[in-house]
Order: structure tokens, then C-alpha cells, then sequence
């Protein structure tokens, strides 16, 4: 991608109030003889990130540093030992075994029959439109908010209804718990913390909006990407009795983005709905033992996300000191918008200074607003020092 297309914001499905579900187009397909996409398909925008080639990339937030270098070790021996000629566990046992076990401290009751895999958390939430949404049904997301929850809602025929987070991109409960009453969404989603905007929902949120499903038949799904990052948790709410499904990835904390490997914690009838639309052998045998061997090191996680918390304190302080609005995070980035310049400029003055944070642009209701990754304390001075040379006075 060029910087053009970045500067002109992030290229991706804008959420409109309400999206309708697809229907079929003859237009053009007898021209030329190709098969006519569906009519809605056709009008999306793909969801893209940037990559540009800089210095300092600080843009799709993901782990500044590898995994141990044991982990490494312990993969490519496991490696050679694997039957490449047989396809994987199905059900992905160990892994989901091993995800439950680590919750115990949060959750005791959760088992593997608790844990949905996938590759990567948007395939968690593709399955569980596919299982839940769909033409006829519709989901609610309060905006802004993570565009893949709209994005793969509209690609599943799903109805979009869009809620508003109030100016200061905080969540209103009393308000979004009042509209979920008066339209009865299939699927509600909250993201927390949310991105782009780094906030944690107010404690009070989960437990009414569950309320609130829970009276009508409907499914709460709370997106935690970046929930090991963040003070609280809806994790010790799920349970077989709760309408609730808590999303998780390992590319963030476990420092494994190129995996590709989420999961949703939920109950167990379902995870058994999850399965019948979920592809057979989704889950290949490399990426099982992966996540498995990668949950052998969670203390070096966890201390991983304790250095990062701190790093996000210190360029929050940083950011402070300039002239740009910020706005409080709990997750590993940081939502800003510069005063004295167009947002935009400035995401290229700092590519010409070989460093690359998010535009976000596109997202409703955030013009002129730049997300910057947390890095390693060298990639967060780097930044800090460009920033000020472009918008300190």
C-alpha cells in the first residue's frame, strides 16, 4: 500500500446506521460474462492495514519484541515430528485444554469444552456470525469501535445497527442498555478495551448489557484483543448460565501475530453451535502445537505486558507534553489528535521521518485522529522525538 492510501485514511468497511442484508445483482455480469459478486459485496471497501516500508513501525499494534527464543527451539523440533501427511486434531484438544487451564485464577469453572480456536480472533468473530447473525438478523456496535465487528457482520448478511459512544468516546450503559431493549439485536458488541480508542467499558457495562440480552434471547460477545493489558476483565463472567463469549488473540500479548491463532471462551452449547459452521480442519496442526507450546511461557508474557503497561504510561506522559489531545488507554496504543495541524499531515511528516503510526480517518467520528502502537522504549523515543520536531511550536 502507498502512503496516498493511507494518508486518504484506513481502507476498510465504514459502519453505517443500518446496513442491510444482501441481496443479488444482475447489473454488468452479461457484459463481460462474469459472475455478478452479491449487490452489497460489490459496494464494500476490503479492511487493509498499511504496510509501508519504515524504521519504526507503530501502526497495527502489535508486540514490539519476539517470543523467547526457546519457544523457537522447542517449535522447529516439533516441527520435523509432525505427520504432515494426516490432518490435525479436529478439535484441537491440547490447545483448548491448555487456554482453559489458564484461566483458572480468573474462571475455575472453565474447561476445553469452554474454548473456542480459530485462526486469529476475526475468525472467532466471522464463526460466530455465521452461527448467530445472518439475513433476517441483526448486530449492534457503538461507534467507534473495532471496524471488523460491522466489516464481517455486513459480509455474513447481518443488519447492522450502529449505537454512538458519547463525545468523549466513553460508553454511556444507561443508553446503549435502552437500545438494545427497544431494537433486540441478535448480536451485541462491545469492545474493551476498545479499539481504536484504548478506553475500558465502565464496570457496570457487561453485567447490564448481559441483562439486557439475556431478557429477549440475544448473545453478548465483548472483544478483549487487548485485555491482559487492562485493570478488569469479563472473563469471570462466562459460564453455561450466560449468553456471554469473550474473544481473545495471541498476537498481541503472546507476541505471535504472524500465527494467526484466537479463541473465544464461551459456554459450551455454544462452541458445539460454533463447530457445525466452522470449516472442518480449520485448525491446522502447526498452529495447534504452536499456541500450545507458546502457553508454556506465561510468565515471560506477563512480564512482557508489565514492561509494555509501563512504556504506555511514559509515552502517555510524553504525548501530555505536546500540543495533541489524547485520550486515556488500557490497552498497548494510544489514541491522540494533533491541534495545530491536520492529522493527516502529520502521519506523513512522520513517514518521511521513517515512522509509522495509524491514521484513522475513516473510523466514524475520528477525523484528524493518529493510533500509535506501544513500542520498545527506542521505537517510543524515536516517535516522541519526530512528533515534536513536526508539532511542538
Amino acid at each position: 500500500m502507498n502512503n496516498r492510501d493511507e494518508m486518504a485514511g484506513e481502507t476498510g468497511a465504514k459502519p453505517s446506521e443500518v446496513s442491510e442484508a444482501p441481496g443479488e445483482t444482475k447489473a454488468s455480469s452479461a457484459v463481460n460474462n462474469r459472475p455478478s459478486v452479491r449487490s452489497d459485496v460489490a459496494l464494500m471497501a476490503g479492511y487493509h492495514s498499511p504496510q509501508i516500508d519504515v524504521e519504526v513501525r507503530l501502526n497495527t499494534n502489535e508486540a514490539p519484541v519476539a517470543p523467547p527464543a526457546e519457544l523457537g527451539q522447542r517449535l522447529a523440533a516439533l516441527v520435523r515430528e509432525l505427520d504432515w501427511n494426516r490432518y490435525p486434531d479436529r478439535d484441537a484438544g491440547e490447545l483448548r485444554a491448555k487456554i482453559a487451564a489458564g484461566y483458572r485464577g480468573q474462571n475455575g469453572g472453565l474447561t476445553a469444552s469452554h474454548v473456542f480456536a480459530a485462526n486469529g480472533s476475526n475468525e472467532v468473530l466471522q464463526t460466530l456470525l455465521l452461527a448467530y447473525g445472518g439475513p433476517g438478523r441483526t448486530a449492534l456496535t457503538f461507534e467507534p469501535t473495532y471496524a471488523l465487528h460491522s466489516h464481517l457482520a455486513k459480509i455474513t448478511g447481518t443488519a447492522v445497527l450502529q449505537g454512538e459512544r458519547r463525545d468523549d468516546f466513553t460508553l454511556d450503559v444507561d443508553q446503549a442498555v435502552a437500545l438494545v431493549g427497544e431494537h433486540q439485536p441478535h448480536v451485541v458488541f462491545l469492545c474493551s478495551p476498545n479499539n481504536p480508542t484504548g478506553m475500558i467499558d465502565p464496570p457496570d457495562s457487561v453485567p447490564r448489557m448481559l441483562d439486557a440480552v439475556t431478557d429477549y434471547g440475544g448473545l453478548l460477545v465483548v472483544d478483549e484483543a487487548y485485555g491482559q493489558f487492562a485493570p478488569r476483565s469479563a472473563v469471570e463472567l462466562v459460564d453455561d448460565d450466560r449468553p456471554l463469549v469473550v474473544t481473545r488473540t495471541f498476537s498481541k500479548t503472546w507476541s505471535m501475530a504472524a500465527l494467526r491463532l484466537g479463541y473465544a471462551l464461551a459456554p459450551t452449547w455454544l462452541v458445539d453451535e460454533l463447530d457445525k459452521v466452522v470449516l472442518p480442519y480449520h485448525l491446522d496442526a502447526l498452529t495447534q502445537a504452536s499456541g500450545s507450546l507458546a502457553l508454556d511461557y506465561r510468565e515471560a508474557m506477563e512480564a512482557r505486558v508489565a514492561q509494555l503497561v509501563g512504556e504506555r504510561e511514559r509515552l502517555s506522559q510524553g504525548l501530555a507534553d505536546l500540543p495533541v489531545q489524547v485520550w486515556p488507554s488500557s490497552a498497548n496504543f494510544i489514541l491522540f489528535r494533533p491541534e495545530r495541524a491536520a492529522g493527516v499531515e502529520v502521519w506523513q511528516q512522520l513517514v518521511d521521518r521513517s515512522v509509522l503510526v495509524r491514521n484513522c480517518a475513516s473510523w466514524p467520528r475520528l477525523e484528524g485522529c493518529l493510533r500509535v502502537t506501544v513500542g520498545t522504549p527506542e521505537e517510543n523515543d524515536r516517535f516522541l522525538a519526530a512528533l515534536a520536531d513536526i508539532v511542538a511550536p
